[in-house]
């Protein structure tokens, strides 16, 4: 039996969604996969720290976030201590890094992230920010002090979407990648084909948890140019950060043009696009008219999807959640083991 201890940074819904999956699936995963997941650290700002070596039962620190809002109610050998001390002291064998994401800087998270791996911790993280911005950084600080990073969660949540295109699609040849890489947008333009203005779809989208307050990172397209960055660095061999990609987000859309677009057999998306010109990365998000026969116009609600243009196979394309607690949580598992080295196919 492989046992990775973890610290989490961050104890917010992805987290939380992850803490319930070693609840109901934690015996699954170390009958089936010989892996154990042990909790045994979580530096919260909001919620509080705690570090125990011998291990944090999910359930209780799922109880006392729903009864307190905070983790450090939960009894452990040490409370209080912040992100970096744990980072530094806490027993882990992987740094899962889930705090705020920023888009600008990468912080905190980028912090955490380097300072994890010159411990030789390895890092798994859904935070898109540090990935967008320094990934190429941190792949190489990985691979010097001989530790993995797992990032699965940074684009389409727990849809495997980074290594299948990585493990299986790359000897194809990837020439070209779409898609629609946020939900909120997909969610308001498909409210908006029914009928709906983009004031009301946003609204909507706001009250079922979609959209933010100040929903500007969706609707502007940074988002999804994060994402853009990430898939155009990993998978197309590109240098680019979020600032690098062409960005128009969907808010000057009316719904006349919804209903143009309706009316000449198309449907509006906001496509997220990587491509090679000239022998150069490029990346664009922008909203598109699509045909109705394209694989992603059928997308719709706050689904995400994405289409993988090959030399071998053609095009490829994956739909699937891009969001969520435990869809996201999902995405830590996934990440944890291929750390280990584990073969998740059934064994002839």
């Amino acid at each position: 039996m492989q046992t990775y201890r973890l610290a989490l940074i961050g104890f917010g819904n992805v987290g939380q969604g992850f803490a319930q999956i070693l609840c109901e699936q934690g015996p699954r995963l170390e009958e089936q996969f010989g892996l154990r997941l042990q909790i045994v650290a979580i530096a919260d700002t909001l919620k509080g720290n705690l570090y125990d070596p011998e291990g944090l039962d999910p359930a209780a620190l799922l109880e006392a976030v729903r009864t307190s809002g905070r983790v450090d109610t939960v009894p452990a050998a040490f409370h209080g201590w912040d992100a970096l001390r744990t980072i530094d002291e806490a027993a882990a064998d992987v740094v899962v890094e889930l705090s705020y994401t920023d888009l600008k800087t990468g912080e905190p998270a980028l912090t955490h992230l380097r300072r994890a791996i010159a411990a030789g911790k390895h890092v798994v993280t859904s935070n898109k920010g540090p990935i967008a911005l320094r990934y190429p950084e941190l792949k190489t600080l990985a691979r010097e002090h001989g530790v993995k990073i797992g990032i699965e969660g940074t684009v389409m949540s727990g849809t495997p979407v980074l290594r299948l295109a990585e493990e299986l699609l790359a000897p194809a040849g990837i020439t070209r990648i779409q898609g629609i890489i946020n939900g909120t947008t997909n969610y308001i333009l498909t409210q908006m084909e029914s009928g709906m203005s983009y004031t009301d779809a946003l609204a909507e989208a706001q009250e079922k948890g979609y959209a933010e307050a100040d929903p500007s990172g969706d609707v502007d397209g940074h988002d999804a140019a994060g994402k853009a960055a990430i898939l155009a660095n990993l998978l197309m061999g590109g240098l680019l950060i979020p600032a690098d990609v062409d960005r128009t987000g969907i808010s000057a859309l009316t719904s006349q043009d919804v209903a143009a677009a309706k009316a000449s057999g198309e449907r509006w998306k906001l496509i997220a696009r990587v491509e090679r010109v000239d022998g150069q990365v490029i990346a664009s998000v922008r909203p598109t008219r699509l045909p109705l026969s394209h694989p992603l116009a059928a997308v719709s609600g706050a689904i995400n999807a994405i289409t993988f243009t090959t030399r071998l196979l053609g095009d490829v394309t994956l739909v699937g959640p891009g969001a969520g607690r435990l869809e996201t949580g999902y995405a830590i598992v996934g990440d944890l083991l291929a750390i280990g080295g584990i073969d998740i196919l059934p064994q002839n």
